[in-house]
């Protein structure tokens, strides 16, 4: 997504608008929600939803309620309630989806310490805030600085000025508790704000951040992804992945989120499948499974003498074997049931191509030049003869 400004210069480069995630037309942010109810007005005597939605930086959102009765749009800077003083952020959404998402975030519209909206915020009041969010990554590299020389185990993600710049919030990760009182101590003389440490996830801070994944898109964290499920290496197991954390972990060190997408899938389809450790009993002698393809519904099984012939069969005859293992019954060999499949795979029907297109190598082939060099020889051969008389 871009907003309007985000168009290519005159040179090809891609120009942005600059703003870090604060366009007007909020298309350029994190997590952006589409108000299908723009274009509808309310029905007669209807009041509109006195809250709305108000995206401060990154993905961080809350809801305020519009008390002073303000007419708010999307991309909208506003000034709202804090615990001290007050803070800026944009409007992300208003009207009733408001409600819908409060309801979906467990947030009570009852609540009577539900925050407020002061005013729109004026130019003095963005002014102040940029020059804050300015100050973001100098501050964030000297307190990272201050960290390691107190020795921490921690790791300073993101730094968060809050509107009227008397306050900042530090987003950090770290795997145990950690002692910062001494670390807030000499960043409030540095820096000469209130300091409010908050520690974070690795997720959130993937989500916080941003990047591209290893499929080429945005993270899914960070533009629309909201919960954050448990991820476990049994869904990597059930849809039949090597255990490579390497491939299997995000950026956030992580196993990816992805890996719950299609889980449900693959468990409805192993329902009625052979365990992939089943042995099978023949006559010829045990066999093992050495490969399954869950949706082609079709498993490859060698003998235990001869592990590097492989026999194709589907899960129905698969399941029939074990059925007749547990009657203490074998079958004659693995090779009845391949030449089954092999006989079923030769009936289907073949489709040519009757449509008459050209081979798509048509053009890697040489090009006869025979017909070319007689024509040319044919010329060379007019212009020597000489010319009649009339």
């Amino acid at each position: 997504m871009g907003c309007s400004s985000c168009s290519t210069g005159k040179d090809g480069q891609p120009r942005g608008c600059k703003n870090n995630g604060t366009c007007g037309t909020d298309g350029c942010n994190k997590l952006t929600v589409f108000d299908w109810l723009s274009n509808m007005s309310l029905p007669n005597g209807e009041k509109p939803f006195d809250c709305v939605e108000v995206r401060f930086k990154n993905s961080r959102k809350e809801f305020f309620r519009n008390t002073e009765h303000l007419t708010l749009a999307i991309g909208d800077i506003v000034a709202t309630q804090a615990q001290s003083g007050h803070d800026i952020g944009m409007v992300t959404l208003t009207g009733e989806l408001v409600r819908v998402q409060m309801k979906r975030k467990k947030v009570s519209y009852a609540d009577g310490d539900l925050p407020k909206i002061y005013r729109k915020a004026s130019q003095k009041d963005i002014d102040k805030w940029q020059k804050c969010r300015d100050r973001e990554e100098e501050i964030k590299k000297r307190s990272r600085e201050m960290a390691i020389i107190l020795k921490l185990q921690m790791k300073i993600s993101d730094v968060e000025f809050q509107g009227d710049g008397s306050k900042a919030t530090f987003y950090y990760t770290a795997e145990d508790r950690v002692d910062f009182r001494q670390l807030i101590k000499d960043m409030a003389k540095a820096f000469g704000i209130r300091i409010e440490m908050r520690q974070i996830g690795y997720r959130q801070e993937a989500q916080r951040l941003g990047g591209i994944g290893s499929c080429g898109r945005e993270l899914c964290c960070s533009t629309w992804l909201t919960d954050f499920r448990s991820v476990s290496t049994s869904a990597a197991r059930y849809q039949n992945l090597s255990l490579n954390p390497q491939k299997l972990a995000g950026q956030c060190g992580k196993l990816k989120c992805c890996l719950n997408y299609e889980l449900d899938v693959y468990l409805d389809a192993l329902k009625d499948f052979p365990p992939q450790d089943s042995k099978l009993f023949t006559e010829k002698g045990l066999a093992f499974c050495q490969k399954v393809d869950i949706f082609k519904e079709t498993l490859w099984f060698s003998y235990k003498d001869d592990p590097s012939n492989w026999h194709t069969l589907t899960k129905h005859q698969v399941n029939e074997i074990l059925e007749k293992n547990k009657k203490k019954e074998k079958v004659a060999s693995l090779e009845m049931y391949a030449a089954e499949n092999i006989y079923a795979e030769q009936e289907e029907k073949v489709f040519e191509n009757v449509v008459g297109q050209d081979s798509l190598t048509r053009f890697d082939r040489p090009k006869n030049n025979k017909r070319r060099n007689k024509n040319k020889k044919r010329r060379n051969n007019n212009k020597k003869r000489p010319a009649k008389n009339a």
